[in-house]
């Protein structure tokens, strides 16, 4: 079984606030993202607008805080663990570090405080002129070979995240970024979106945020994994050089297509997304059709898996 966390862009408002309000152990997990980070977060992704929590200082440890919540009741209320049931741990981006804390990698606060920098790092790297698009309906290989016409020395623009054969971002520089749209819609593609985000992330562009991140990275205490995580930047089981692995994350492609196309390759047969929406698992879908898809999101949803893994 494949666990799955995901990126910016699940986020909704009012996420989590069933499981919040039906255990002390969900409530346990806000409280103390919230204590980490010296702010109110809970408060705001319960009652906040969606600009704010958007905001990706606010939305990285948000949505650690969901997931983690999710992971929490499953494992006291319903005596499921995640790290137990998986083969592997993955996460899109941000979800990453979900991944390493569900594992028991990295300690909950200690996540927190990371995504919070992490946020605000990535945030002032590149603050202005930087975009991202994805591109639906083209493959990886053209994409390559149009991005990397479009790049020059002065004008950036790559693959950030290949999210399925039919979805890839590219991100970079704005002028780049739509010189490569442009190529990639007369090479064949069937959209072109580009997208409302705080800067060009997983590119080059990213480079001023690397060094903040790997200080606070160096400071952090690693367990060992108790189960291997696909790296994004990999897309092969870890079980180690994480504080490497996320640095890189920063500035290299996410190989989502790839690392589902991993698990698959070892025998995989099931991904459980755990998170607000079902995005990991719409990516999942396209890349291997055969895969179990299930979402754990909601107190229905966490009861329904709770009963499937009793039944194995």
């Amino acid at each position: 079984m494949l666990f799955v966390f995901p990126g910016q862009g699940s986020q909704k408002i009012g996420m989590g606030k069933d499981v919040y309000e039906a255990f002390q152990s969900a409530r346990d997990v806000f409280h103390e993202v919230d204590d980490a980070i010296s702010f109110g977060l809970s408060d705001l992704i319960f009652n906040g607008s969606e600009e704010e929590l958007k905001k990706t200082e606010n939305v990285q440890p948000a949505l650690l805080a969901f997931s983690m919540a999710m992971v929490r009741v499953l494992q006291r209320e319903f005596g499921v663990d995640v790290a137990d049931k998986s083969t592997f741990l993955a996460g899109h981006s941000l979800g990453e570090y979900t991944a390493l804390c569900a594992d028991r990698v990295v300690s909950l606060s200690d996540t927190a405080e990371i995504l919070k920098a992490r946020g605000a790092a990535m945030a002032e790297a590149y603050p202005t002129g930087g975009t991202m698009a994805a591109i639906i309906g083209l493959d990886v290989d053209a994409l390559e070979k149009i991005v990397s016409g479009c790049a020059s020395e002065n004008e950036i623009v790559q693959i950030a995240n290949d999210n399925s054969a039919e979805q890839i971002v590219i991100s970079g520089n704005i002028n780049a970024v739509k010189k490569a749209a442009d190529g990639a819609l007369s090479a064949g593609a069937k959209k072109a979106i580009f997208l409302e985000v705080s800067g060009p992330f997983h590119s080059r562009l990213m480079e001023n945020a690397v060094g903040k991140i790997s200080e606070i990275l160096s400071k952090t205490r690693f367990d060992q994994p108790l189960k291997p995580i696909i790296s994004n930047v990999t897309a092969r089981a870890e079980t180690g050089d994480f504080r490497e692995l996320l640095s890189r994350q920063i500035t290299e492609r996410v190989r989502w297509r790839e690392s589902i196309l991993f698990a698959e390759s070892q025998s995989v047969s099931r991904c459980v997304e755990i998170g607000p929406s079902r995005t990991l698992l719409g990516l999942t879908k396209r890349i291997s059709p055969t895969m179990e898809l299930i979402s754990v999101n909601s107190i229905e949803s966490l009861e329904s898996f709770a009963k499937i893994c009793d039944a194995k």
